[in-house]
This record gives C-alpha cells, structure tokens and sequence, in this order.
C-alpha cells in the first residue's frame, strides 16, 4: 500500500477527513486544540516574524496558518491532495498567506536544500514507513542553525490506552485506524534518527491533553505525545 516513503491508506484516510478538517468540534479537535501550544513551543525557540517556515505533512494548514499569522513566510506540503485543497480554500476565511504544495519532503530537499530557518512535522512521523528517511530530508532542508520541531506518539502503554483505546475506541474522538501502535516513536528513537541526520536534539517536553476538558499543556512527562527540538549546527 505504500509508494516510497508514503502509504496509501494513511493518504486516504486523511483525504476522508478533509471537508471536516476546520470544524472545531470534529474529528481534528484535538489538532485545534493542542495548535496553540505546538505554535508557542516553536515561538519560544524561534523568532517567527519574517522567517523562512517549513511545515511538513501540514494537513489542512491548522499549524501553517498559525505560523503565518505570527509573521513567518510559510511553505505548507502533503501528499492528499483533497486535504490540502481544503487548506487553500481556508486561506479565502483566514485571509494569511501559506505556499501549499502536493510533494513529499525528500523532494523538496532535493529542489530546495538548505532553505528554511525552522521546519515543523507534527503528528506525522508515525504515519509514514520510514520516519529516518523523513527527518533526513528535514535536516537537509535546514540553514545551518535552523530548528526542526517534531511531535509524535510515545511507544508506550500509557499511549496506547489514550491515543487509541480512549480517542478512537471510547470517546471516537478519532476513527479507528487512525494510529498503529507499532509506529509510535521512543524518544530514544527519535534521538537517533537525529544524529543520524546531523542534527543536535536540544530539548523533549511531553504534552498533556485532556479531551474531555479540551486542556492541553507543556509538561515534562513524554509518556504519551511529545515534542522534540532539534538544531543543525552552524
């Protein structure tokens, strides 16, 4: 089901949520909702107004958006194509501006290596076969000293019981299938990947998030979702 490092069911099943990809209240609440502190976590380590923004497996641009709106020139891109016609039509309501395109990242590192001061890949990681070959093609597209920002799934029973027994089989806040818990990312994984790459892991802060309340936060706990910093040396 995959062709390179894309699989075709996880392409279609975000193609299926697409029309719903705004609604506060639907299947992406929990990307609404975690959004603020995935954007503060970046503005805390990079300054966003005028810089060169990479957002990778950007979805409908909830991410994007919110970068371009705090003043960086934002390239948006995704493999399913009815998600990210969904995103340019956003931009009619938004009013923002963000360079959408259908390509994957090795591409992209391949055209436009070294261009960006920060690239984001949120909640992406874990959806693609090979997340090494991802955070390669990250690297590359990197300027020396620019920033990469990763969240992903802990591989843990705490993160099973809550991304997939609680999100998509209790509260159906996701569809089922959604997450693969053999795809979930250590953070010791993670780490390697990154030196792999040439990158130097900075900082690791877990996110908690409570659905029912809709109350998400930076913590120190990485047991289930998590956010990376990485830097490209000089």
């Amino acid at each position: 089901m995959s062709a390179g490092n894309v699989n075709a069911a996880e392409t279609a099943r975000f193609d299926r949520l697409a029309a719903r990809w705004w609604d506060r209240d639907g299947e992406s609440r929990p990307l609404h909702d975690l959004n603020p502190v995935r954007l503060n976590y970046i503005a805390e380590r990079v300054v966003l107004k005028g810089a060169r923004v990479l957002d990778v497996g950007c979805g409908g641009g909830i991410l994007s958006e919110a970068l371009a709106r705090a003043g960086a020139a934002v390239v948006a891109i995704d493999l399913a194509p009815r998600v990210l016609e969904v995103a340019r039509l956003h931009l009619h309501e938004s009013g923002v501006r963000v360079d959408y395109r259908e390509m994957a990242v090795e591409a992209l590192a391949a055209e436009i290596p070294g261009m960006f001061d920060a690239v984001t890949c949120m909640e992406m990681l874990e959806h693609v076969p090979d997340p090494g070959s991802v955070i390669g093609a990250c690297a590359a597209l990197l300027k020396p000293g620019g920033r990469l920002f990763v969240s992903t799934l802990n591989r843990t029973p705490l993160a099973f019981a809550a991304a997939i027994v609680g999100a998509e089989y209790g509260l159906r806040l996701l569809p089922r299938g959604t997450h693969h818990y053999a795809q979930f990312i250590r953070p010791a994984e993670l780490a390697l990947a990154l030196r792999n790459a040439g990158l130097e892991l900075e900082d690791l802060s877990g996110i908690a998030y409570n659905p029912l309340t809709r109350y998400a936060a930076k913590v120190g706990n990485t047991r289930v979702n998590y956010l990376a910093c990485a830097r490209k040396p000089a």
